[in-house]
């Protein structure tokens, strides 16, 4: 008997990924930890750890506390740097075959233009993901994500001086995400990220303190999948351009949930640090889902849920 060939490629703009399985910003590093787990040449793509032009320390600790369902994180964009990166790290993910998006994290218009630009014209690059909404840092961070003009100047900017595939990773921390994703779309971004992590608070009980040094922190794992699935069924009926879902997602279940809410990608973000190999293994249950559900191509099945 013949066998059926399946289409498990998707289109992020002009860039088509081998599979919707990625691995988000922040929980892979730069790829080298998770190597020893997975082939990183047989998932979507992996969005890198975020970066600074120089090299930066992060938050003091405790910066990571577990809770139901999730963790609490306040890392601080620690991140190498850009020239360290250059040097270092993109050789090797570009030796393991790897489809990669450096996830940009600048602290002022200028920086994220720049960063933007440089890996944009960079070869073994597939696109840029420009961070509009870590939590965890004193400057940049929330008022790129809350505040629309400064949202808007910056997104201009960068789509000005970025060479390819552009996606903007917006913040659930505001009052209309979809606000944002339409003014991402008019601007001229490729695709928006949604959704990143959720403010939330521990208070030490036996010192009446704050646990983390900046007092809040980002909220991730499966505690947060139905607010991630709300907002990427909204961001979908407002917008034309691809949505990568992200928030929760630990299962070939949950993958399929987001894509029907309206998610043309999805990124495994809390659970790698649980399973390091999670990508990988639902990039052979999805195949093994279509095989059983005779789907040929996975983008039929993309936004499905609005048609109901």
């Amino acid at each position: 008997m013949e066998t059926k060939q399946l289409n498990t490629s998707v289109k992020i703009g002009s860039l088509i990924l081998k599979n919707p399985v990625t691995v988000a910003s922040g929980t892979a590093g730069y790829g080298e930890e998770l190597a020893n787990f997975i082939d990183l040449s047989k998932i979507g793509a992996i969005f890198t750890k975020g970066l600074s032009l120089v090299p930066r320390d992060g938050n003091k600790g405790p910066r990571i506390i577990e809770t139901p369902s999730g963790i609490l994180n306040s890392i601080g964009l620690q991140n190498v740097g850009l020239e360290q990166f250059l040097k270092e790290k993109l050789p090797f993910l570009q030796k393991k075959k790897a489809t990669v998006i450096p996830n940009v994290a600048g602290h002022s218009i200028m920086e994220n233009v720049e960063l933007c630009k440089v890996l944009s014209e960079t070869d073994g690059i597939s696109g840029i993901e420009l961070n509009v909404s870590c939590p965890n840092v004193a400057d940049g961070g929330l008022s790129f994500s809350n505040d629309f003009n400064v949202f808007t100047k910056l997104l201009e900017k960068a789509r000005k001086f970025t060479n390819g595939v552009l996606i903007v990773k917006l913040s659930p921390n505001t009052d209309d995400i979809s606000k944002f994703a339409v003014r991402a779309e008019e601007i001229g971004v490729d695709a928006v990220s949604a959704i990143n992590t959720l403010l939330g608070m521990k208070i030490d009980i036996k010192t009446g303190k704050p646990h983390f040094q900046r007092k809040v922190a980002g909220l991730s794992g499966p505690a947060i999948r139905p607010i991630a699935v709300k907002l990427i069924y909204e961001i979908f009926e407002k917008v034309k351009i691809p949505v990568i879902g992200l928030g929760g997602i630990e299962k070939i279940d949950d993958i399929l949930e987001f894509m029907m809410a309206g998610a043309s990608a999805v990124s495994i973000g809390t659970m790698n640090l649980v399973d390091p190999s999670v990508s990988q293994d639902c990039v052979r249950k999805l195949e093994e889902y279509m095989s059983a559900e005779n789907i040929s191509d996975i983008n039929k099945i993309i936004g499905i849920a609005h048609n109901q």
